[in-house]
C-alpha cells in the first residue's frame, strides 16, 4: 500500500488579535481565549481577594470574577465609561472577566509583524507581555492573558 505523502510548504503563521485600550496604550489579546465582550455591569466585592479582583458578576447565571488588567499592570485604578467593557475570557474550562477601558478592532498578524520581547526573568511584569505587533503603522502590546491570570507562586 502506497503511502501518501503531502508536500507541507511552511506557510506564514498568523494570529488574530482583539485590540483593546488600557489607559494610553493598545494591547493585544489572543482571540482563541475571548468568550464573550459586554457592557460594564454591576461588580460585586468579595471580601479578602486580590486587589486586582474587582468582584464578581452575574453573566447569565454563571458567575464570573472579574478583575483589574490595569492594577494587575501596576497602572491607576479604573475609571468606567461608556466604552468600557469587560472581556471574558476562556482558559481551561474556567472563565474570568478582564475590564478593558475601550475595545478598539480585530487584527490578524503574521509573523513577520510580530517581535518577541527579551524580557528580564526577575522582571515583576515579565510574565504579562509576549510580543509587541504591528499593525498599520501603529505598535500593539501583545498581552500573555495565561501569565496574567495565573497567580504566580512566590
Amino acid at each position: 500500500m502506497d503511502e501518501l505523502k503531502l508536500n507541507s510548504v511552511e506557510e506564514p503563521t498568523s494570529l488574530q488579535y482583539i485590540v483593546v485600550n488600557i489607559g494610553n496604550e493598545q494591547y493585544g489579546i489572543n482571540i482563541k481565549y475571548i468568550d464573550n465582550i459586554v457592557r460594564i455591569q454591576r461588580i460585586t466585592r468579595v471580601p479578602k481577594t486580590q486587589p486586582y479582583y474587582k468582584g464578581v458578576i452575574n453573566l447569565r447565571g454563571e458567575i464570573i470574577p472579574v478583575m483589574s488588567i490595569r492594577i494587575k499592570l501596576g497602572l491607576e485604578d479604573d475609571v468606567f465609561t461608556d466604552k468600557s467593557r469587560i472581556i471574558i475570557v476562556k482558559v481551561e474550562n474556567a472563565s474570568i472577566g478582564i475590564i478593558v477601558d475601550q475595545v478598539k478592532e480585530v487584527v490578524t498578524l503574521d509573523e513577520a509583524n510580530i517581535e518577541n520581547l527579551a524580557t528580564d526573568v526577575n522582571d515583576e511584569f515579565s510574565g504579562y507581555i509576549n510580543a509587541i505587533g504591528k499593525s498599520k503603522g501603529e505598535l500593539i502590546t501583545l498581552l500573555d492573558i495565561i501569565g496574567i491570570i495565573v497567580e504566580k507562586e512566590n
